[in-house]
């Protein structure tokens, strides 16, 4: 049975962590990547009106859009309504990334980041309605949404929206079982929804291209003339259902390799998955927090403190040695709800943990490493 984007390369170019000089884009070498990506036969490409303040978008106007015929490439973009006030703000947003991109019709267009309080806005600001009515008019080809949530909400929202025709969603081998992400179980959503999937994060923001040295010798053990990458690509892309899997590439050497082992893309065989299974085996033993994200200990914090996304953050930091990354996602946290300073050590939280953890004394230290 086919699906939407089945014909699409299985290797999309993330325009989020695009190269820099300064605060601005690295627009020749921006272009030169293109060049290389293009002439392996690779042809989507994926931005927001946030990324880069703009710019990301702009950039592709420049080094795309520009340069190329518009059959030849696939252009998807994405609109983050939550940040805005009004409907005419969210709606304007599309008119804006048109004029960005020059593109004048995306193939793709997303509603941004779906999940938690930000799903409300979309509701509140009709873009529902609104994407499906630029779809009509032909400014968008194809309508969907990415979403930072779990698979509940992934659920409710495509049997709300069976309109909406593809979903994005973070999904790598490591994240494939977390009970934050649950990568395994939105993949079975959008399965049983009949909605394919536009992989987000297949490498965890790099991180699993520099795992710690356990991870890296059970993959060197298995073919030492690969890259770590190329294990973590290939896996997510190996899956049914797939439109492509983005790489958000930030030089000419990473799009050099991710072409090198996509452009004859082979699933991984069974002999690979193994070993993909036992990095994964290898990765939970690193000691973390050992948090499942049941959430019992959320609904009596009287700070709001969101504690197993905090533990999430802190647990990058412990398996992977990430201090910035793990920094700069629990800011993001902090942007809704309370911070690891905040909690008042009442006890609620650890009386109701089934794992007990000691939730306040990993609070206290959080607070004094992150804030």
């Amino acid at each position: 049975m086919s699906y939407l984007g089945e014909n699409i390369p299985k290797l999309g170019f993330g325009f989020m962590r695009l190269p820099m000089i300064g605060a601005e884009i690295d627009i020749e070498q921006t272009k030169a990547m293109v060049d290389l990506f293009m002439s392996k036969g690779f042809s989507y490409f994926d931005s927001s009106w946030a990324y880069i303040g703009g710019k990301s978008e702009e950039a592709m106007k420049t080094a795309i859009v520009d340069r190329y015929p518009r059959e030849s490439f696939q252009i998807a973009t994405k609109c983050p309504v939550w940040i805005v006030k009004t409907a005419a703000e969210a709606k304007n947003m599309f008119q804006t990334s048109l004029a960005r991109t020059g593109a004048g019709y995306f193939d793709f267009y997303l509603l941004h980041n779906l999940g938690d309080s930000r799903t409300q806005s979309f509701d509140e600001f009709g873009m529902w309605d609104y994407v499906h009515e630029l779809k009509e008019k032909g400014l968008v080809r194809h309508i969907g949404f990415s979403i930072h949530d779990k698979a509940d909400a992934l659920d409710k929202i495509l049997t709300e929206h069976p309109e909406m025709e593809f979903v994005q969603f973070q999904l790598n081998y490591d994240d494939w079982e977390s009970p934050t992400i649950q990568a395994r179980k939105c993949y079975e959503v959008a399965k049983k929804h009949h909605k394919p999937i536009v992989v987000m994060e297949p490498v965890k923001g790099g991180l699993l291209a520099q795992p710690p040295e356990s991870i890296r010798k059970i993959f060197a053990d298995a073919n030492p003339h690969v890259s770590l990458a190329s294990w973590a690509i290939r896996y997510a892309a190996s899956l049914d259902n797939i439109i492509t899997v983005l790489s958000g590439m930030s030089t000419i050497d990473q799009v050099r390799d991710n072409v090198s082992f996509m452009e004859n893309f082979q699933p991984l065989n069974q002999n690979e998955l193994a070993v993909i299974e036992k990095a994964r085996q290898a990765l939970s033993e690193i000691p973390s927090i050992p948090c499942t994200a049941c959430q019992y200990c959320v609904k009596g914090c009287p700070q709001n403190i969101f504690i197993p996304n905090v533990f999430a953050t802190y647990n990058r930091r412990l398996i992977y040695n990430d201090l910035v990354g793990a920094k700069s996602r629990y800011g993001l946290e902090n942007r809704m709800y309370g911070k690891a300073s905040d909690c008042v050590a009442c006890g609620n939280c650890e009386r109701v943990c089934p794992q007990h953890i000691g939730i306040i004394e990993n609070m206290k230290t959080i607070a004094r490493e992150f804030e």
